[in-house]
């Protein structure tokens, strides 16, 4: 097992350093995906907030480098490391990974391919990273001047979003669950740029006002005219987007009926409209925690 393990602290840290030579700071990972260096100060009578300024090792993400010698170093500091974690945020690439999570029974994909339907983007070709589990880690470059936060099921269930201050383990990583690999033809990749609507929706939520009724009669007609403008291809998903915009907005109901002739004008069967305008109503009702 020693041998084993010896093994597995060489790779971690020949992986480590091929990812520093892309721009990406990492940290020594134990078996159990936490960093392998314990905090200099948990046996401080009254630790104090310190993010490294102490000189030591220990301080999480905070450690994380992309200096050769540096990263030597920390795994010299840390020879039971078996793996590595990539500090998301950070320069050149402010990484934001997507975590898309197969545990406790939840279709992360399915969940974010729905996003992507009702806001109107695509994921780009980017890196992604197979977890022992089933999992996959999407490899997102973020503006330099957004801070993305980490966030856990806040944007679908089963979603994880590694932001500043967070991590994604490295592939090549072994941990007691088995190895983190790139999906095939991905690894040279470098991280694609976050698309703009995806960008929004991790950000904090802006605190909500309700519209005036004038507002709101814009709004709708602003929808309405959004659908009417729509080519064969999409008029489905105008459709859809524009009916999800409708009821989160608490003008669903109001607007079902000039939303559906609009459809209809643009090609689509009333019945595929209703349907498609059911569907969106599904798709924005609050889940039970939220009512």
């Amino acid at each position: 097992m020693a041998t084993i393990d010896r093994q597995a602290t060489t790779l971690a840290l020949a992986h480590a350093l091929s990812a520093a030579e892309r721009g990406l700071a990492v940290i020594p990972l134990s078996r159990t995906k936490l960093p392998a260096l314990r905090s200099p100060h948990r046996d401080d009578p009254e630790p104090t907030p310190c993010h490294g300024e102490c000189g030591r090792f220990g301080h999480g993400v905070y450690d994380a480098s992309t200096e050769p010698r540096r990263i030597r170093e920390l795994f010299a500091a840390a020879p039971w490391a078996t793996g590595y974690g990539i500090a998301c945020g950070l320069d050149p690439h402010h990484l934001i990974g997507i975590d898309l999570d197969t545990k406790s029974g939840t279709d992360s994909s399915t969940a974010l391919r729905e996003l992507a339907l009702r806001h109107l983007f695509t994921i780009p070709e980017t890196v992604v990273v197979l977890t022992p589990s089933g999992g996959r880690h999407l490899w997102l470059s973020g503006p330099p001047d957004v801070v993305v936060p980490n966030s856990a099921s806040r944007l679908a269930p089963g979603i994880d979003i590694r932001g500043a201050g967070g991590y994604l383990v490295g592939p090549g990583s072994r941990t007691e669950h088995g190895v983190y690999g790139t999906a095939p033809g991905t690894a040279r990749l470098a991280p694609a740029p976050c698309p703009r609507e995806l960008l929004d929706l991790l950000l904090p939520p802006p605190r909500r006002h309700h519209p005036t009724p004038s507002a709101t009669g814009q709004q709708g007609q602003g929808l309405v005219q959004f659908v009417l403008a729509a080519h064969e291809r999409q008029r489905n998903t105008r459709l859809f987007w524009a009916a999800c915009r409708a009821y989160e907005n608490g003008i669903g109901p109001q607007l079902t009926t000039p939303l559906v002739r609009a459809a209809v004008r643009t090609g689509l069967t009333e019945h595929e409209a209703r349907s498609t305008i059911a569907s969106a109503a599904r798709m924005t009702a609050p889940s039970p925690r939220q009512r």
